[in-house]
């Protein structure tokens, strides 16, 4: 009768020690995703292999049209991470525009047509890019993407993968294709000095400068 009562003690002990750990990780995990403030949406801390550096809202006027989140490597985050924040912007952008790869997650919060959506996003990237029919490339991905849906109603994801090959456009998870080059261009519409979002760089180097 006592061993029995011992071994329900220690089941009750390992139950109350495997809730605690329970608890600890969601509270940990929690802490490593963030929230954009201003639309309260959230970004997981990891897109496959690479981490959260960031999130920040795209606005036109007084309207919140969508946040975005940005993910790169662990090698991009170190060589901010160590760097003073008078230096952290520049830093910050030398170092993604040399990553391997950064992904770019924007979220919907306000809904924009189709057309209107590629256009937007194609005109931001064009100024910055030197090879015209690569950013209709671009263009015509997105708006095949979105058109595929309707348009880019709230909740509509659209992630945007930089590398070498060239930037892969994703709808809802769909793959839709990649326009080639572009990465450079791509990353400075979110990182240079007019950059469409400042919130995000500064969210960037808050949350990566020590």
């Amino acid at each position: 009768k006592s061993t029995i009562i011992n071994m329900a003690k220690t089941i009750t002990i390992l139950s109350l020690i495997a809730a605690a750990l329970g608890s600890f990780y969601s509270v940990d995990a929690a802490a490593a995703a963030l929230v954009d403030s201003a639309t309260k949406i959230n970004f997981e801390d990891k897109l496959g292999d690479l981490s959260l550096f960031g999130v920040g809202v795209r606005k036109k006027g007084p309207i919140k049209v969508y946040s975005v989140g940005m993910y790169s490597g662990e090698d991009a985050k170190e060589s901010i991470a160590s760097t003073p924040k008078s230096d952290a912007l520049s830093t910050l952008s030398k170092s993604i525009t040399a990553s391997n790869e950064t992904s770019f997650v924007l979220k919907m919060n306000f809904k924009v047509g189709a057309e209107k959506m590629a256009a937007a996003i194609a005109e931001s990237v064009n100024p910055r890019a030197s090879n015209k029919a690569q950013v209709e490339t671009l263009k015509k991905l997105i708006l095949d993407g979105v058109a595929a849906k309707g348009a880019a109603t709230p909740g509509t994801t659209l992630q945007f993968d930089c590398s070498d090959e060239g930037v892969k456009v994703s709808v809802d998870g769909n793959e839709i294709g990649v326009a080639p080059g572009l990465k450079e261009a791509f990353c400075e519409v979110y990182l240079d000095d007019k950059c469409v979002s400042p919130a995000l760089r500064n969210s960037c180097v808050e949350n990566c400068c020590n």
